[in-house]
């Protein structure tokens, strides 16, 4: 007959694997491969203690390990655009760029984006700017260091 501890701690891994099943928000899965390890540690005899420690060292270690990289790949509210590919470009101001006021406006793409300087700096229409990122339908800008003369 099995130890006592291996169904409690198959228990607590079902359970663990329903809620991760029925939400799908990467909380529980890690609770998941720690039950498994208590599991193992209970059937090879390791003391109660132990194995609650195995459960939550191993929890917090594959939270800790994988967790950054899940988001990464699946994070749900990120949603790739193809506007997404200005990032980085060079853009031309067509309107003076004045966070006060609000105003700007610069061409890039073969299209006239609203625009917000990145920094709070002022940038004059005709100025070469870098897209930094995007804020809704606004490309936030940095104007481009002066490439010194040779």
């Amino acid at each position: 007959m099995l130890n006592v501890m291996v169904w409690v701690w198959l228990g607590v891994t079902a359970l663990a694997a329903f809620v991760e099943a029925v939400t799908l928000t990467l909380v529980s899965v890690w609770c998941v491969v720690g039950g498994l390890t208590a599991v193992f540690a209970a059937y090879f005899g390791a003391s109660v203690p132990a194995q609650l420690l195995l459960f939550i060292g191993v929890s917090i270690l594959t939270a800790a390990i994988v967790r950054p990289l899940a988001k990464k790949y699946a994070d749900p509210h990120k949603v790739a655009t193809n506007a997404d590919r200005l990032l980085g470009m060079a853009a031309k101001v067509t309107e003076d760029i004045d966070n006060a006021r609000p105003s700007g406006a610069v061409y890039v793409d073969g299209k006239t984006w609203t625009a917000r300087s990145a920094d709070g700096e002022a940038i004059p229409a005709g100025e070469t700017v870098e897209i930094e990122r995007m804020e809704g339908v606004k490309l936030i800008v940095r104007a481009r260091a002066a490439v010194p003369a040779v």
